[in-house]
């Protein structure tokens, strides 16, 4: 079986290690800008949109047509630049994750008896795209990867990050049992492990807080949508929860923020700080006993004023998960976007 992590990633990897030790928030612009700088005209016209297109909105985590350059129609060198720009981005968890994820389309090649050369399952139909003009100091631009479980776009202002949501990943098989090189892998281990160790530790009072339904959701109930947005706040409170919970509860809030740069991982901490950690709570609905499979559903979610965390997994028999972060207060960058307009405007 030909594996996009040994035929491209381990080769991108092996060019980007030391590259990957003097990371930066502000390496992130000048690795966009060569990435930018090697397209040739029409993979340009592919690649580079302005800011202000509605495309940048237009986000999905399945497989589907896409635009952007996909990495099938990228040099080597191109697409060890675009991993490292997005390397950039991410904490190496992340980036792990991410190229992890990516590698699974190889799996669910043999599991659904695809042949090699199939494009619907492709590790290489993964799509980077840039929205506006790195070149521009003081203009806003983003940068995005956008794929069959992967869906993560980056805003930037003046140099500076400002934004990474909505950020999706997901994982199918959620635990690989085919007979492939990739069997037992759990990229979102922890994800599901850090919750069960959150909701075990409740008592039989917090769980009927906590517990909102005994099934699960089908998928994440914000979808895809461009402003997320729960009916109501459910769960039990930050607040109503002991030490050792809260302790818990903030381990399972950080496997999420750490997949990412650590400036971007402050930026949410210090809102989530400021609106007041009581704030947030914890909703449980499906399965409550550990185990992946048939009836198994589970799904939590993490609710604030400034924040919202989805984990779904449901379908293929309680063995393909999706996650989310959406930033209630500046999703797509829009809150420092226009703060950014206004005092333009004066």
């Amino acid at each position: 079986m030909k594996s996009f992590s040994i035929s491209c990633l381990l080769l991108v990897l092996a060019a980007s290690a030391a590259y990957a030790q003097k990371r930066s928030s502000e390496s992130t612009t000048p690795a966009v800008q060569q990435f930018v700088h090697s397209l040739n005209p029409e993979q340009r016209q592919l690649a580079v949109f302005a800011f202000d297109d509605q495309e940048r909105y237009n986000w999905f985590y399945v497989p589907r047509e896409r635009k952007g350059l996909p990495i099938k129609k990228m040099t080597p060198e191109q697409r060890t630049a675009a991993m490292q720009a997005l390397q950039t981005l991410l904490s190496q968890t992340g980036y792990q994750k991410v190229t992890s994820i990516i590698d699974l389309e190889n799996v669910l090649r043999v599991v659904e008896n695809r042949p090699p050369n199939d494009t619907y399952r492709d590790p290489e139909n993964y799509y980077f795209t840039i929205f506006g003009d790195p070149d521009q100091a003081k203009a806003p631009w983003s940068f995005r990867i956008d794929g069959h479980h992967v869906a993560l776009q980056f805003q930037l202002l003046n140099g500076k990050i400002i934004g990474f949501t909505p950020a999706f990943m997901g994982s199918n098989p959620g635990i690989v049992r085919a007979e492939v090189p990739q069997k037992g892998k759990f990229i979102l281990q922890q994800e599901a492990d850090l919750a069960y160790k959150l909701l075990n530790a409740l008592t039989e009072e917090q769980l009927k807080k906590a517990v909102i339904s005994d099934r699960c959701p089908g998928d994440i109930v914000t979808t895809n949508t461009r402003k997320a947005s729960i009916d109501k706040k459910e769960g039990i409170p930050y607040g109503e929860l002991t030490g050792a919970q809260q302790k818990a509860f903030l381990q399972l809030l950080g496997t999420y923020l750490d997949n990412y740069h650590v400036t971007l991982k402050n930026q949410q901490l210090d809102k989530l700080k400021q609106a007041g950690l009581d704030q947030l709570v914890f909703a449980w609905a499906g399965d409550r006993e550990p185990g992946f499979g048939p009836g198994k559903g589970q799904y939590y979610r993490i609710h604030g004023p400034t924040i919202l965390i989805e984990y779904d997994n449901s379908q293929n028999q309680a063995n393909h998960i999706h996650s989310v972060v959406r930033d209630l207060t500046n999703d797509f960058g829009e809150d420092m976007l226009r703060v950014h307009y206004e005092q333009q405007h004066k």
